[in-house]
């Protein structure tokens, strides 16, 4: 899986740096005044899909180009507790300043694949697919949609010119002016880029019937039980694809798929994946000095 392209990678992880880092670390600067060999492990304590290793990487030898990085496993790769996930050389205060930010990373990155994944697993024998949603943290998109991909789901859009999603909001502007859902995809289609599926959102039976008529490519159904969907899926009778939203869980993602659903959008992936337990632990000649278990 293509990781994001060398120089944003850089950009993001000197932010994120500048943000920690800015005045720097008064606590190695006050303890430790001279170089001092040490190594550091990341270490897994879960079942996990590891996800930001590059962008760990990336990290130490930010702060330190000297530092010595090793390790063999992959992003994307799933991994059990106790798990090494790289480990890293050379000076120790560099160690310890990289410590947050290289934690930080990874512990995101790999809770969102692993949430992802997880759900995955729920559709698992169901052509459906699992998709992201535009709610990720302001600044780490590419990140986490490229960590979602790690878990084997895949990006719906990056940014707003990526697709004609019309939602519920742009219906209701357009009410005001006499403009209803089927009307709405027809203007879309003729305004917008050529050969962009168009995507609308909708709340009922009814939106639905205004969507097929209006010849939405995508007619995405919101906050519907799987019992609605599967009439959505048979009034649709496979003239547009259906994609699902608004409530999606582990425990129900099944039942979407087996009613249906070509995509299942989830929001949860990026906006509310829990982090991954991982620590990294500090040694200097072969005396650990330090836990940076979370």
């Amino acid at each position: 899986m293509s990781q994001p392209p060398p120089p944003l990678l850089r950009d993001i992880v000197q932010r994120a740096l500048t943000e920690d880092l800015s005045f720097g670390d008064i606590t190695t600067s006050a303890l430790f005044p001279k170089m001092r060999a040490a190594r550091a492990e990341i270490v897994a304590h879960q079942e996990m899909v590891a996800a930001g290793i590059a962008v760990a990487r990336e990290v130490f030898l930010a702060v330190d180009p000297a530092l010595k990085i090793h390790g063999s496993i992959r992003d994307g790769q799933s991994v059990g507790p106790s798990t090494t996930l790289l480990v890293a050389a050379g000076d120790g205060r560099s160690l310890l300043m990289a410590e947050r930010v290289a934690l930080n990373f990874l512990q995101r990155l790999s809770g969102i694949a692993t949430l992802t994944r997880q759900f995955c697993l729920a559709v698992r024998g169901f052509p459906t697919k699992i998709l992201d949603t535009r709610k990720t943290t302001p600044g780490l998109r590419v990140l986490e949609k490229w960590a979602v991909r790690l878990g084997g789901g895949h990006n719906h859009r990056f940014t707003l010119s990526d697709g004609l999603l019309i939602k519920d909001n742009h219906l209701a502007l357009l009410r005001t002016e006499g403009i209803d859902l089927q009307n709405a995809c027809r203007q879309a289609r003729i305004a917008g880029p050529h050969g962009i599926k168009v995507i609308v959102e909708t709340q009922g039976l009814a939106e639905v019937k205004q969507a097929i008529n209006g010849k939405a490519d995508v007619i995405l159904l919101d906050n519907m039980t799987p019992a609605l969907v599967r009439k959505a899926v048979e009034l649709i009778k496979g003239r547009a694809l259906v994609e699902v939203s608004g409530g999606i869980t582990l425990a129900n993602a099944g039942d979407m798929a087996r009613a249906g659903a070509d995509f299942l959008s989830i929001g949860a992936l990026t906006h509310s994946a829990p982090a991954a337990d991982l620590s990294m632990d500090v040694s200097a000649t072969g005396k650990r000095i330090r836990s940076g278990r979370t």
